[in-house]
């Protein structure tokens, strides 16, 4: 319980061995104070929290421990806290030595046998091939490890925190979205890499697509209350949907009895013969433990966007587009057209120039080379940028926020606007600075509603929003009836919200004209077809070195036959 009211009240799971257990609910309904109840970071008011005292719990959040100006091998040394210090205190010892009293030099002597010994029971002499081994796990060669982490991007940074973490050797790994601002390979390697971990693990995430191919249960918190469904998210969408059904259906049947009973009652109880039956009945009806209705969804946003004038067939066209940051070629004689309707993903790794690709669309940056128009008819956009939540005025109320942009709406049009986005009573009147993450993404998704645009660009649009408000956001979508081009890392929602797919690489735009599973699949059928070209290639080779080593084989014999 906080001072703000009670957060949790009715919680009751457990992890076993081998279990990955996801946390889900609405942003605010405890997933990240369950991981501190866990760690012992935060007690709870009531109840109890049962663990052995000698276990080892790992933590791994989405803000990165790590040194920059060390190299690779040093930063993973960093996982041994208490043997890093024995190490340091010898090496100080050392160099003391080298100037020391012979009086001194007894002392350190002495120092040194007891700094060597508590090195060794801390296994000190093992470390340096403990880190060698991990290297290669986390995707690193052995010379990366004298590279610096700073120049390592985040995903690569990310590895090297999962692998310091992996070194202590935890009994219980607690992930608290952990697949925040990586890029689609880095995410799909994490994925990969903890299915291989007989370590339990509890994680929180808004990524239903790394949460369905992970978990092996599904926690979910709503109201304060926990439930736990067997299986992974899709499995646990179901699940959820069958026991509301099977709720619904005892819930009518029982408030069916008891309006029955409540009928036989209310007409009998001043009856001469059947007053004492009546009243019988009432006492009964008191006593019976009522069904609680379903509630099928939380409260969450819903909205629609504004209906805009119709653009033409035409909305983007590139053409022998060439940009480049100094020596940096982000994009190479690039070609892409868009049509009104399209709903397109760009996809590709951190630095492929997504972002930078949505800023020329825009005209906010000029291409390199060739050239990037919108259509010439009626096209009218509206972009959501990445960092938009926080280009917010942070002195501002929510109210003013959207007040500001349209003076001419009265308070109760502005009031209705929020109410949509979960803002209602005395929190429109908050602070935007005093806003958390989630909702100052509701807040910049409400303000880009205020005008009607019929291409939407959205760069990252997903980012701080929970699960119900992500279903609504993707809804949206599927009926906005203008075009949309979006760059996102969450594989569910793209899934949900685009048509098209185009995947940059080696600087170029290449457009699949399906949806993201379609392009998984031409993905696949384009790996395969390359890995049976080398395949073949190599039969090839070893082929034309058969026959080469027969004719030279041929040319010997004949040379022999001329000597002889």
């Amino acid at each position: 319980m906080y001072p703000t009211g009670e957060v949790l009240k009715d919680i009751n799971w457990e992890v076993k061995p081998g279990d990955r257990i996801g946390l889900v609910g609405v942003n605010g309904a405890g997933k990240s104070t369950q991981l501190k109840i866990i760690m012992g970071e935060v007690e709870p008011t009531a109840g109890e929290i049962i663990r052995p005292d000698s276990l080892k719990i790992a933590y791994l959040n989405q803000e990165f421990d790590i040194e920059p100006t060390r190299t690779v091998r040093e930063e993973f040394w960093r996982a041994f806290r208490v043997a890093n210090e024995v190490h340091g205190a010898l090496l100080q010892v050392h160099q003391e030595m080298e100037t020391a009293t012979p009086e001194r030099l007894d002392q350190l002597l002495h120092t040194m046998d007891r700094l060597q010994r508590e090195f060794e029971a801390l296994d000190g002499y093992g470390l340096d091939a403990r880190i060698e081994k991990i290297l290669p796990e986390m995707g690193f060669s052995s010379e990366d490890g004298d590279r610096l982490v700073s120049s390592y991007s985040g995903g690569w940074q990310m590895r090297m925190n999962l692998g310091k973490i992996l070194l202590q050797e935890p009994d219980l790994l607690l992930l608290d979205e952990p697949t925040n601002h990586l890029d689609l390979e880095t995410i799909e390697w994490l994925e990969r890499y903890l299915k291989g971990l007989t370590t339990p693990m509890v994680i929180v995430s808004h990524d239903r697509e790394f949460l369905d191919r992970l978990c092996t249960q599904i926690v979910e918190t709503e109201r304060g209350v926990s439930t736990t469904y067997l299986g992974n998210y899709s499995a646990y969408l179901q699940q959820k949907a069958e026991r509301q059904e099977a709720q619904l259906s005892a819930y009518e049947r029982q408030q069916k009895e008891l309006e029955k009973q409540q009928t036989f009652v209310d007409r009998f109880r001043a009856s001469a013969t059947r007053s004492t039956q009546a009243k019988s009945r009432e006492k009964q009806l008191e006593k019976v433990e009522r069904i609680e209705a379903p509630t099928y969804k939380s409260r969450t946003l819903h909205f629609r966007f504004p209906a805009a004038p119709r653009s033409g067939r035409e909305v983007v066209e590139i053409q022998g587009m060439t940009h480049t940051y100094g020596d940096n070629i982000l994009f190479l004689d690039a070609n892409l057209l868009i049509e009104r309707g399209d709903r397109i993903a760009f996809l590709g790794p951190n630095g492929a120039g997504k972002s930078t690709l949505l800023r020329l669309i825009l005209g906010s940056e000029k291409p390199s080379e060739g050239t990037i128009k919108l259509g010439d008819h009626n096209v009218i956009p509206g972009y959501f940028e990445q960092n938009q939540a926080e280009a917010l005025d942070l002195d501002k109320t929510v109210m003013e926020t959207i007040h500001d942009e349209v003076p001419d709406w009265t308070n109760e049009e502005v009031r209705t606007l929020l109410g949509r986005f979960l803002f209602s009573g005395e929190t429109v009147f908050k602070k935007v600075a005093a806003l958390s993450g989630g909702e100052k993404a509701r807040l910049a998704l409400a303000k880009m509603l205020l005008q009607p645009v019929n291409l939407l660009i959205l760069d990252e649009p997903t980012n701080h929003l929970d699960i119900p408000a992500k279903e609504m956001l993707e809804e949206a979508l599927q009926h906005y009836e203008g075009t949309v081009i979006l760059v996102s890392h969450d594989r569910y929602f793209i899934s949900k919200a685009a048509n098209k797919i185009v995947d940059i690489q080696d600087g170029q735009l290449r457009l699949y004209r399906g949806d993201y599973h379609y392009y998984l699949d031409k993905v696949a059928e384009e790996k395969e077809a390359e890995r049976l070209k080398l395949i073949q290639a190599d039969r090839e080779r070893k082929a034309a070195e058969k026959r080469s080593k027969q004719k030279e084989k041929q040319r010997a014999s004949r040379t022999a036959k001329a000597k002889s």
